[in-house]
């Protein structure tokens, strides 16, 4: 499957900017999440790479290809870039069975294909079955009834999703009658001795014209697949449609309709039809969605299970970090149109690369602390926080504090040059919804108006703490003395919040079957390696460490 690499793609409308100047490099099969709170361009990135949205600026490469490129005038129609798409609305046919929907798309396909052998495909694949006859017997006693008569339909799925085979070969090998022989294994010994010898001649025959056959049994000559334009044959169709079927688990249900299926079964319906066509990459949009919380969970399962054995590049968007986390190989967390951060979950979990990422990431949210502090000769970073509270930060790794914000002024100086020199270009258009840094919440007992709140004058002594809710742990010799405000046990864990000198919230999670009661006085500790350090003024991390109180 193919690499996917976006270059300065912008999307806009008039001065609004949907997407502002992305790259991207989408690596061959892996699984990438678009997050992103709604309204920030994720699915218009999405779009764009399948074709459905003309960007406004940019290139894009899906492999080798270039199917679109702004200066150069090439934009591949979506029908052309060999991508499926899945969306939030199922969208099946209502009048068509499960089968006719996933084949739907396949019979309208005529293009230039690799020519194949049919004949000895279906040779090979009955040879396969037969090579077993033991077990081929017991698939089909497996669908006789209380008084032994066969369900003939049920009899075909177990061979199809048995031996990989099509509805037509299952067909063929039912009729030779195996299964009615006291010695199955000899019968289909019998039936299976002449079909080698007819496959060992196709093979022969092709040889003699300088050709052989691949294990899709597809035609090879001068080491180049032979191809034709030409529709899929019905063979070819109904072998895609049970391959797929098989890998999303609805064989038994090809004869019904989508208004028979609960949601999570028309869901692997609408994504057997996406892998159907073979694409090279398939985009989903919020699939899960209009599930509910269990099936989704249990979805998430099987979207994994999916990208590996199909070995595709999956694009995914979603607004649930949750299913960005634990689905994606990397993340890329949008925000206004732009990328805030491009990494595995866990590193955009652990190490956000500013304030915006590490509050949209992480359930419970993490608590960001004010700060006011200053740099010690030993490194280290002298704090005051909760109006008063001293404490001490101790960087993992050593960090010249000064240095850090020179490095900050002086990219702030780089990107506003950059962007008066844009302007102007010719055609150009400045930016309205303008980029601004992220306003966190702090939380507190009593909910401040941020509308009507002053913006303060910060210096470089304005930091901002980040202290995910697993690294608050309950002392009775806790650093910090606080009350339980709300307490919500799930068993393994106890979700709380803590009031700080009767003003200040924190979230905490412990872990354990404990009970805690409103009201009670606990000391608490933030403890751990990874209490994060950002800068209030640009919102960027600056780096992790230790919290000395």
């Amino acid at each position: 499957m193919p690499t996917i690499t976006l270059r300065h793609i912008t999307k806009r409308w008039k001065n609004f900017y949907g997407v502002d100047n992305l790259n991207l490099d989408i690596p061959d099969n892996s699984f990438i999440t678009l997050l992103g709170p709604s309204g920030c361009g994720k699915t218009t990135i999405l779009r764009m790479i399948a074709g459905l949205e003309t960007p406004t600026e940019g290139q894009i490469k899906i492999g080798d290809r270039v199917v679109f490129d702004s200066e150069k005038g090439i934009n591949i129609p979506a029908n052309k870039r060999n991508v499926g798409f899945l969306f939030q609305n199922y969208a099946l046919w209502p009048n068509m069975t499960v089968y006719e929907n996933i084949s739907f798309g396949l019979k309208n396909i005529k293009d230039e294909l690799p020519k194949v052998d049919l004949e000895a495909k279906v040779l090979s694949d009955m040879i396969h079955a037969l090579k077993n006859g033991k077990k081929f017997k017991e698939q089909i006693e497996d669908c006789r009834g209380k008084g032994g008569s066969l369900d003939i339909k049920k009899a075909y799925v177990k061979l199809i999703d048995t031996f990989s085979l099509s509805m037509m070969t299952a067909k063929e090998l039912l009729a030779l009658g195996i299964q009615n022989e006291s010695d199955p294994q000899k019968a289909a010994d019998e039936k299976r001795i002449p079909m080698e010898k007819k496959l060992q001649t196709l093979i022969e025959n092709h040889a003699a014209k300088g050709e052989s056959l691949n294990d899709k049994f597809e035609l090879i000559k001068n080491g180049s697949v032979m191809t034709e334009l030409r529709k899929l044959s019905a063979e070819e169709i109904d072998s895609r449609v049970r391959h797929v079927a098989r890998i999303v688990k609805i064989g038994m249900f090809m004869d019904r309709y989508p208004a028979e299926l609960s949601g999570g079964q028309q869901q692997r319906v609408a994504i057997a039809r996406t892998l159907a066509p073979e694409p090279q990459v398939l985009f989903m949009d919020e699939p899960l969605s209009n599930l509910d919380a269990k099936l989704r969970l249990e979805m998430r399962y099987e979207l994994q299970r999916l990208h590996v054995e199909t070995g595709s590049t999956f694009v995914y968007v979603t607004h649930d970090q949750m299913e960005a986390m634990t689905l994606a190989t990397k993340i890329c967390l949008i925000n206004n149109g732009v990328l805030q951060q491009y990494e595995a979950p866990l590193s955009v979990y652990n190490r956000p690369a500013n304030i915006f990422a590490a509050d949209f990431v992480g359930n419970p949210s993490i608590n960001f602390i004010e700060a006011k502090g200053q740099q010690a000769a030993d490194g280290s970073i002298d704090l005051e926080i909760f109006h008063g509270v001293k404490g001490r930060f101790v960087p993992n790794d050593p960090i010249d504090i000064s240095a850090w914000f020179t490095t900050r002024d002086q990219a702030e100086i780089t990107k506003k040059e950059l962007e008066n020199a844009r302007l102007k270009e010719k055609n150009a258009v400045e930016k309205s919804n303008k980029d601004e840094v992220f306003r966190y919440h702090i939380q507190k007992i009593v909910e401040e108006d941020s509308s009507i709140r002053e913006e303060p004058v910060l210096s470089n002594e304005d930091l901002v703490l980040g202290v995910r809710p697993e690294a608050i742990s309950i002392d009775p010799d806790g650093a910090l003395k606080s009350t339980i405000y709300g307490a919500m046990p799930t068993g393994m864990e106890s979700t709380l919040k803590l009031s700080i000198q009767e003003d200040f919230l924190l979230t905490g999670v412990i872990f354990g079957n404990n009970e805690y009661h409103i009201g009670d006085q606990v000391g608490i500790h933030l403890s751990g390696k990874n209490i994060l350090l950002f800068d209030r003024k640009s919102g960027k991390f600056i780096t992790a460490g230790r919290l000395l109180l």
